[in-house]
């Protein structure tokens, strides 16, 4: 593994961009105003699972594509941006009630909420270009593990780093959720807040140049 002297830097690093509000964040807490807890945390999670598509791809040297070839990267970009928009103006035009207790909700539901969060965090090809630029500043070439070894480990602590962040995000706005699904009205709001945010992710990600 990299010495102290990388792995201090490593985590003062990685806990500074942990902070930043980013879009898993957004998305994490989207999902929770507008569908409740539970989907808030499995989207958490789905998260989590596609940052590991972006780990491997840096550790096998696979996001260089992405910025070798601008063509892909763009591509992949207005994927990710139209599946977000999709998604926000579904979450938008909702009529369904936030589940804020331990009610019971169908398996099709919890499989739905974990794969959309990780196709969204697949088709981020930003997240997979901080990934390549980002670790590879750590890693130590006289150390015993091999560099695709030590991307992977510090891929893996940075992608937890960043789960805490989007965790601290669902509890949060499940608070906040609990205040305003007082009446139908109220449910309503939250759906469009929820979804508007999504939207907006999406529009983000379109007009961002990289």
């Amino acid at each position: 593994m990299p010495s102290y002297d990388l792995l201090l830097p490593f985590f003062v690093a990685t806990t500074i961009f942990a902070c930043i509000p980013g879009p898993g964040m957004f998305y994490a807490a989207a999902q929770t105003i507008a569908r409740g807890r539970r989907a808030g945390w499995l989207s958490a999670l789905g998260l989590h699972i596609g940052g590991y598509a972006h780990i491997l791809a840096a550790a096998l040297g696979l996001a260089v594509l992405l910025a070798a070839v601008p063509v892909l990267y763009t591509v992949l970009k207005f994927a990710g941006a139209a599946y977000l928009i999709w998604l926000g103006v579904k979450l938008f035009t909702s009529q369904r009630p936030i589940v804020t207790s331990r009610m019971a909700i169908e398996t099709k539901s919890h499989r739905r909420a974990i794969w959309e969060s990780i196709t969204v965090e697949v088709l981020n090809p930003k997240t997979a270009l901080f990934y390549l630029a980002f670790l590879p500043q750590f890693t130590d070439m006289s150390a015993s593990l091999p560099i695709w070894g030590q991307i992977l480990i510090l891929g893996t602590i940075v992608n937890f780093m960043f789960s805490g962040t989007d965790a601290a995000c669902v509890l949060l706005s499940e608070k906040m959720t609990k205040l305003l699904v007082t009446s139908e009205s109220a449910n309503r709001l939250t759906h469009r807040i929820g979804g508007g945010i999504v939207v907006a992710l999406g529009v983000n990600l379109a007009a961002s140049r990289q």
